[in-house]
């Protein structure tokens, strides 16, 4: 007799029930300790259960994958969303019953979970994307220090974290505050754009003990996610060139995609579209597609959807670079799409185009081919020629009037 699982889990306990498609074993509680983990799987192997669905609750759920998982159970994790049960009909031991109920007659879905490799790099690409965005609160605090000292230089740069600004703080730390010497740091090319005379009176402050002893912290802070950065890009790079070497060198021909950003998205999609039936399907767990929202006959929303919010940032970044890309078909098509849309409309619009280029190219293991996106389809150039010709005999008559 097919037997299977649902195990309910919380931060310090797990309710796990055993259902062989007409009646539940008495629900078992267990702590989260990994011990208890181990024990409930030897249970479970006892009572001859293969299949064991779970809910994706925070991640309190990971340790119990992991270790469930080296066991050799089949696992299935669900998204609560989809299985919530009728109101006032709700308690831990009903939960996991309701789960194991469901996952006996196939009615969960389950969520996407990769490979053990794309696991490891995913953490170190998140920690990459979580140091980058500290490293921008430290410079903007290291700014808003020298603006308290009265150092306005920062109006006159076009980067922060550039080595002029860099030198000016650790002057400044050593207990330089002569503006004259502290010019001496600032490359030529911003000298000579913004006049000698202003750039000296812009590092000319009243800087305090306590000042430069929280630029020293500062500094010592935003060294330090910098090395940690690089770590997490070596490890990164380690992982991409030994398991994922071919996809990363397919990504890195789609216009806007350098290094970084291809192995983000291969932590990302996993680099293997099987998981996705079409392109669409890809754009829309991306949260780039919008969202269908009809009703009798009226679409009530448009608005994009939720989706990977790691994915969906360097997707959207990426398209920032494809429109800047000189002779590309995405700075074309940006350039027209923001003559009937606002900037931020078609940049995500290019977003959801390279994402579709993403799977393309990932799905059929080919270099990106620019080519393949000019398509002529007989109904629109008509219907364009159609259009020019009505807006030339509109601007005609306004003539003649």
């Amino acid at each position: 007799m097919h037997k299977t699982c649902g195990l309910d889990v919380h931060k310090d306990t797990i309710f796990c029930s055993v259902c062989d498609g007409k009646n539940h074993q008495v629900v078992k509680e267990y702590s989260t300790l990994t011990s208890s983990i181990i024990d409930m799987g030897e249970y479970l192997k006892s009572e001859g259960v293969d299949d064991v669905a779970l809910e994706s609750t925070g991640m309190y759920w990971i340790p119990v994958w992991n270790i469930l998982e080296e066991m050799g159970f089949h696992l299935t994790l669900v998204n609560p969303y989809l299985i919530k049960q009728m109101p006032g009909r709700k308690s831990d031991v009903k939960d996991a019953q309701w789960i194991a109920t469901l996952l006996h007659k196939g009615l969960v879905r389950s969520s996407l979970i990769p490979c053990k490799e794309i696991r490891e790099l995913r953490i170190y690409s998140r920690k990459y994307v979580r140091l980058q965005q500290r490293k921008t609160f430290v410079l903007q605090e290291m700014e808003r220090n020298l603006e308290m000292c009265g150092i306005r230089i920062t109006s006159f740069v076009s980067n922060i974290s550039g080595k002029s600004v860099m030198k000016i703080i650790r002057a400044v730390i050593d207990g330089e505050s002569n503006p004259e010497v502290l010019a001496g740091h600032i490359h030529g090319r911003i000298v000579n754009k913004h006049k000698r005379k202003t750039i000296v009176e812009s590092l000319r402050g009243h800087i305090t003990p306590q000042h430069r002893f929280q630029l020293e912290l500062l500094l010592e802070e935003y060294e330090l996610l910098c090395r940690q950065s690089d770590r997490c890009e070596e490890e990164m790079s380690r992982l991409c060139y030994q398991h994922f070497h071919q996809e990363l060198t397919l990504l890195q021909t789609i216009p806007g995609i350098g290094l970084l950003a291809a192995m983000i998205v291969i932590a990302e999609t996993g680099a293997d579209m099987k998981a996705f039936e079409n392109s669409g399907k890809f754009a829309g767990w991306t949260g780039l597609r919008p969202r269908n929202d009809e009703s009798a006959g009226k679409f009530k929303s448009t608005a994009t959807t939720k989706g990977n919010r790691y994915l969906r940032a360097i997707l959207v970044q990426i398209a920032w670079a494809a429109s800047r890309t000189k002779g590309s078909f995405f700075k074309e098509k940006f350039t027209r799409l923001c003559l009937r849309k606002n900037r931020k409309k078609a940049l995500i619009a290019i977003a959801r185009k390279i994402s579709v280029l993403i799977w393309n190219v990932l799905n059929y293991q080919e270099v990106y081919n620019p080519q393949k996106l000019i398509v002529y389809e007989p109904g629109k150039v008509q219907a364009k020629m159609d259009y020019h010709q009505k807006e030339f005999r509109r601007l005609e008559n306004l003539m003649k009037n």
